[in-house]
Order: structure tokens, then C-alpha cells, then sequence
């Protein structure tokens, strides 16, 4: 049986820890392992056919192709579309493929600034890889998935009609990287399908795993043209897209650019006219045809007024897709610039001062951690906190520092495998100065906060887009970061990334919560009182013949005596009363006696108290912002984290939760509460302290 899934969390952060999930150790992606696979299938003299990706309608995707071309689909290995196939023919080139029928030029656009540099290149595309050594038909690539490096493995089978290839093709019929490439990317996707529409800074992240700068051309920064150009020096990958049409149709314009389409940025130079610098930007179409016609094209009278050595130097006059035009005409044509890099140095120019990089997981889970953006006054706070502290910068690095000395980057993490059903969310972040006041408090920052301090940096808007990032100035000091979607109570997981020249310190901020007023648990009775005559008296009345309960007994005792009704999910289940004696039952008998059942039932009269008092709703259920009071409320101060996984594991499908249900979920965390606090303290845990902790975890 395979682990639970908060074990695979714990598992997989642990494999991270170690490496997994690098690119020198990537993942396994959906568990199949390239080099096992390919050993199998030369050993036993087969090809290798995807079962995971399989080469039928399913993998081209819905409402791409008609059902009368979809039936005449066939999938054929390269060896029956062309002869003598090839991985790879005279080097990688931009210019050696062209679009299919899917909508994905931002992908190919993406490909074709990856081409411009082998040494990323080669981490995404294993170019060891032939139809002729050891050939079985599969082969493999690496994208970086959300924080991770996965390997990707497929087989060679590829979609086609009357034997020419659908989706994208080589110009040169032998080589087949491009459209592998292709399939292996539709299998991260989804299908083909999956592959329709996007933008090139989701892809150019995938191939690097690097840090992404998205520019507004409609209102560019006075420094664009420095900061392309030291991105172009510093090898980095950049794309850029036109502003969609009046319909969603990749028409052409009269200037020649396509509407709504995606291109490369393929260079940047600059050449002297007239005594007067002229700054031009390259661009390239994967279409692989359709150009720019205006100033600087490659038909323009402008190339006779630069040196003929400028001319030779840059001037290609093919219908290739790739032509030059003016920065200024770059930003009046086009609509955003990414700039993707493993090295953030392009940022400011000074590499004698490394950026350093913090990464941090969260999620916002609708009724606990998912307040919303700032206009929710009453609900921002309880979003995923992070605390940052700045140091100042050494001297030298300090002189030579840029206008921006941080970027923050939020990117939100998918929760369907296929592309095209992941519903994106609005989302942004809010950065505010930690006062005098504040600097000592631990756990969650409360709305009081929010209410008197205004942020000092924050994203410019709520995207709806896969990342959101912004380029800051901070001084020195300490701060609190709040990631957050625009509306409260949307679930998605995401991504936090800090990249600074200071030296800085970021952790988590949702540990405890000390500024709530909750009321606290009522100290247990004296044994001596009248409550605790009458839990004797009912003890004894139920008790077998050795003066113990069962949990078949335990449930008749707590939904007759203690629920009474009060509740419509029919009580204590068998099954809760069964763990409720095995938490208890410090005889190890199976049953409980008379000081093990009267300590269980204080428990249960206290935690019933508490759920009632919480439940300021008066539904008879506790809510998910409820839950949070109630758990407090009773004496045990719990992180977003474990908030958030017990709401997943007990709040059901409604999102709230019974009183049978807390009760379960507080006796199970008073256990595991006290068993930490002895290791904590230096003991050691006794095989029934460790038993129990299973317990608690697993029942």
C-alpha cells in the first residue's frame, strides 16, 4: 500500500533536500524511469510504445483536429516517414523547424531562443540520443516543473496524415528533434491540445528553471534598451508577443507582423547613421515566414545608409521569419518583453556581487489561509506570512548597486495535469515594514496590523497569469511579505521566490497566532466534585463485568449521554471510538477502565464546550476560519500547514466540520501534542508513545 499523501509531502521534501529534483538528479516524471525503460526494451528487442501517453486520440486532445481528419490520423515512427532518420542533422538552428496546426508558437518561439544557447540547450535535450546505437524507440527530455527538474520519457510514434507530420515539422525531412521535443512537452501539458495558446515565459522557464522578468512595452522602463542588451550578453532567453487582433485569428497586419502571436528576440545591436546611434532589436517569427515590412526590414533603403561592414554583418534578405526593426518600433508593435536566465546579473549589470535566491512553497486553502487581497480587511491576514530581514550591503557591492536591489516572484502551481483545464487565479503580493513594536511578536501578523500599515512595495496589479513579479528597492530592515489571490477562499498552491544582492533571512510567519483571543480551555475537574460522580456513575453503568469499556460500548455512552442528539451525522462512528481507546488505553487491554474512560470523557466534555463556543454561526458545524479559533481555543497553537491539512483531512466535502469530527481531530492532536513535547525536551519515545503516534496519524 502506498504511503499517505501527507507522508508523499514529507517524502518529497526530503528527496528535494537531498537533490531530487535538480538538474543533475531529476525526477521521474509520472514514475517512469528512461534509462530501466530503454535497458527492457533493448534486452528483450522491442520498441517502446507509451502506455502513459499513448499514441491515440486521447494524446492529440479534443476540438483540434475534425472528427473526419482525426480518423485518418495515423501514428508512425520515424523510420516510415522518412529515410534515414536522424535525432539531429548539421547542429541545432532556429531555422529548422516550422508551425503545425496547434496553436503554440509561444512554445516554438521559446524553442527557438533556446537554440541560440547550447549550454541550456543541451540540459533540456539530450543530444546523445539516435536511431541507429542501441535504438528502441524511446527517447527523453528535461523541462523544470514548478521548483522541480523532471525527466520525460516518450516513444517515437508520431502523429501524422497521408504520412506527413500534423504538428510541428523539421524543414529538413530527416530530422525528427523538433517534433520529439514537441510530444514530450504535449505529455507535461496534457495532449497536443493542452499545447494551444500561451504565452513564451511559461515555456522559457521550463527550459531553464531561471529567474523571469516580464516587461510592459506600453510603458517600458527608461533603461529597456541597457537592460536587453546586458540580457543578450548575459546568453539569457527572450521572447516577446503582439497585442491580440479583434478576433482571436492570427491575422497579418499590414506591417507584416502577425496579430496575437509570439516571436523571439534573436539579437540587439546597434549602428551608427547619419552620426547617430540607432538602436536595433532582431526578432524571428516561428512561423518561419511572414516578416516585418516597416524601417530596418529586410527590403528597407535604411541598410544602405549604415557601413557595408554593418550590412554583411546583420542584413539576411530571406522569407525566413527573421528581421531587424528600431527599439522604438519594437515597443510600439509589441506588447510585453520576458526575459528568462539562469543568472539575474543582466539585472544591474555588476556581477562582482551574486544574487542570492530564496524558494518557498505555500498554499492558500479556502476558509483557512486564502484571504484575499487588501481590500478584505477582516480575512487578509490569515494569507501564508513570510518574514524577511534585509542586511545592508558591503561597501563595494553597495557602490556599485542598481536602482533595484530585490525581486520577488509569485508563481502559482497547477492543480489538473492537463494545461488546458488548470484554472488560473488573480494573483499578487503585498510587502509591509515591520515596526518596533512588532519585531518580537511570533506567529501570524493579526488584521489590527493590516489595518494600520500600509505596504511599502507591492505587485502592480492582480494577474491572472501563471507568475506575477515585481523588481524592488528595499532598505535595510525587516519586513513581512503576503502572497495572496484577489478574491478570499480560492485554493491554488504557489511558489514564493526572493532573489536579493543583500543578505537576507525569510522564513515562514504562520506559527502560533498569540495576538487571537480565544478563550481557553477550562482547567479538568477535581475528581471530587459533583460532575465527576455523575462520569463515574455513568461509567459504572455501562461498564462490562472487569469494570471496562469497549469501543462499541465507548459509542453508546458518548452519542446516548454526551452528544444527545446534537448533532445530524449520527454520531461517533465505530471506527472514531475504536481510535479514541487506542489513544487512551495506556494498559494496552483494548478497552478503557475507570481513570482511562474518565480522562476520555473530561477531554471530550471540554472539546465540546470549545466547538460550541466557536461556533459563533450557530450552524452546529464549525467553518473552516471557525476551525482555526477552535484549535486555538483549545491550547494548541498549530502552523498554516497543519491547519490546512486538517481541514483537507476532516472538513469534508462542505468545508465544514461536525462536532464528532473536532472532537476526533483534537483528542488525536492533544496526543501527538504531548509526544513532541517530550522529544523536544531530550526523552525518548516508549513503543506504546510510538504506537500511539501512529495512531493518531494513520487512524
Amino acid at each position: 500500500m502506498p504511503p499517505p499523501g501527507v507522508c508523499l509531502n514529507i517524502m518529497k521534501e526530503r528527496h528535494k533536500k537531498d537533490g531530487r529534483g535538480s538538474l543533475a538528479n531529476p525526477l521521474k516524471f509520472l514514475n517512469q524511469d528512461f534509462e530501466q525503460m530503454k535497458q527492457y526494451c533493448v534486452a528483450r528487442e522491442v520498441r517502446f510504445v507509451d502506455d502513459m501517453f499513448p499514441p491515440d486520440h486521447n494524446s492529440i486532445g479534443e476540438e483540434l483536429l475534425s472528427s473526419s481528419d482525426m480518423g485518418r490520423v495515423q501514428w508512425l515512427r520515424p523510420h516510415k516517414i522518412a529515410q534515414n532518420p536522424s535525432f539531429i542533422v548539421d547542429g541545432i538552428s532556429r531555422f529548422d523547424f516550422g508551425q503545425g496546426i496547434v496553436g503554440n508558437c509561444w512554445f516554438l518561439a521559446s524553442i527557438g531562443a533556446l537554440t541560440f544557447q547550447k549550454h541550456i540547450l543541451e540540459q533540456v535535450v539530450p543530444l546523445n540520443q539516435s536511431f541507429q546505437e542501441e535504438y528502441c524507440g524511446i527517447f527523453h527530455f528535461r523541462f523544470w516543473r514548478f521548483g522541480k527538474w523532471e525527466d520525460v520519457l516518450i516513444d517515437d510514434k508520431l502523429p501524422t496524415i497521408d504520412g506527413n507530420l500534423i504538428f510541428v515539422r523539421s524543414k529538413t525531412p530527416n530530422e525528427f528533434w523538433p517534433a520529439l521535443m514537441e510530444k514530450a512537452y504535449a505529455k507535461v501539458c496534457g495532449s497536443y491540445a493542452d499545447m494551444n495558446a500561451g504565452t513564451p515565459s511559461e515555456a522559457l522557464v521550463d527550459f531553464t528553471g531561471g529567474i523571469h522578468l516580464c516587461i510592459q512595452l506600453a510603458t517600458p522602463p527608461p533603461n529597456l534598451w541597457d537592460l536587453m542588451s546586458r540580457a543578450a550578453q548575459a546568453k539569457s532567453l527572450m521572447g516577446c508577443g503582439t497585442p491580440q487582433g479583434e478576433t482571436s485569428a492570427n491575422t497579418v497586419a499590414e506591417n507584416g507582423l502577425v496579430r496575437g502571436h509570439a516571436y523571439t528576440v534573436t539579437g540587439v545591436t546597434e549602428h551608427t547613421r547619419n552620426g547617430r546611434p540607432v538602436k536595433l532589436v532582431r526578432l524571428w517569427n516561428p512561423w518561419g515566414e511572414r516578416e516585418w515590412n516597416g524601417d530596418w526590414s529586410d527590403n528597407s533603403p535604411l541598410w544602405q545608409t549604415v557601413s557595408p561592414e554593418d550590412r554583411l554583418k546583420c542584413l539576411s534578405v530571406k522569407d525566413d521569419g527573421e528581421f531587424w526593426m528600431t527599439i522604438e518600433d519594437f515597443c510600439s508593435n509589441y506588447s510585453d518583453l520576458d526575459i528568462c536566465s539562469l543568472c539575474p546579473d543582466f539585472l544591474d549589470g555588476n556581477a562582482s556581487c551574486h544574487w542570492g535566491c530564496s524558494v518557498h512553497d505555500g498554499r492558500w486553502l479556502a476558509g483557512t489561509t486564502a484571504g484575499g487581497c487588501l481590500n478584505y480587511r477582516d480575512s487578509f491576514w490569515t494569507n501564508p506570512q513570510y518574514r524577511l530581514k534585509i542586511e545592508g550591503l558591503d561597501e563595494d557591492c553597495a557602490e556599485k548597486q542598481g536602482d533595484k536591489n530585490m525581486l520577488v516572484s509569485l508563481m502559482q502551481k497547477p492543480d489538473k495535469r492537463n494545461r488546458r483545464l488548470v484554472k488560473t487565479l488573480h494573483i499578487g503580493f503585498s510587502i509591509f515594514e515591520v515596526p518596533e513594536q512588532y519585531k518580537r511578536l511570533k506567529g501570524k501578523f493579526p488584521a489590527s496590523f493590516f489595518a494600520t500599515n500600509a505596504p511599502v512595495a507591492q505587485s502592480k496589479n492582480y494577474l491572472n497569469a501563471r507568475e506575477v513579479m515585481e523588481l524592488f528597492r528595499l532598505k535595510p530592515g525587516e519586513y513581512l511579505i503576503v502572497p495572496s489571490t484577489f478574491k478570499p477562499n480560492e485554493t491554488a498552491s504557489f511558489i514564493l521566490s526572493i532573489l536579493s544582492k543583500a543578505e537576507t533571512n525569510i522564513h515562514e510567519n504562520s506559527g502560533g497566532h498569540e495576538h487571537m483571543e480565544v478563550t481557553k480551555p477550562k482547567p479538568m475537574e477535581n475528581e471530587d466534585n459533583e460532575d465527576n460522580k455523575n462520569k463515574k456513575t455513568l461509567f459504572r453503568q455501562y461498564s462490562d463485568k472487569y469494570e471496562e469499556v469497549d469501543a462499541e460500548l465507548l459509542q453508546k455512552i458518548l452519542n446516548d449521554n454526551v452528544l444527545k442528539g446534537q448533532t445530524s451525522n449520527g454520531g461517533f462512528s465505530l471506527d472514531s471510538c475504536r481510535s479514541m481507546v487506542a489513544l487512551m488505553d495506556t494498559s494496552i487491554t483494548g478497552k478503557l477502565n475507570s481513570a482511562e474512560f474518565l480522562r476520555l470523557l473530561r477531554k471530550v466534555t471540554m472539546f465540546q464546550d470549545i466547538f460550541f463556543a466557536t461556533d459563533v454561526s450557530l450552524t452546529g458545524t464549525l467553518s473552516l476560519s471557525e476551525l482555526r479559533n477552535a484549535i486555538m481555543a483549545s491550547g494548541m497553537p498549530v502552523s498554516d500547514g497543519m491547519l490546512n491539512l486538517m481541514a483537507v483531512r476532516y472538513g469534508g466535502l462542505s468545508g465544514k466540520m461536525s462536532l464528532e469530527s473536532f472532537i476526533s481531530l483534537v483528542l488525536r492532536l492533544d496526543c501527538m501534542a504531548k509526544i513532541f513535547r517530550k522529544l523536544s525536551e531530550g526523552s525518548t519515545m516508549t513503543l506504546q508513545e510510538s504506537e500511539w503516534m501512529y495512531m493518531s496519524m494513520y487512524t
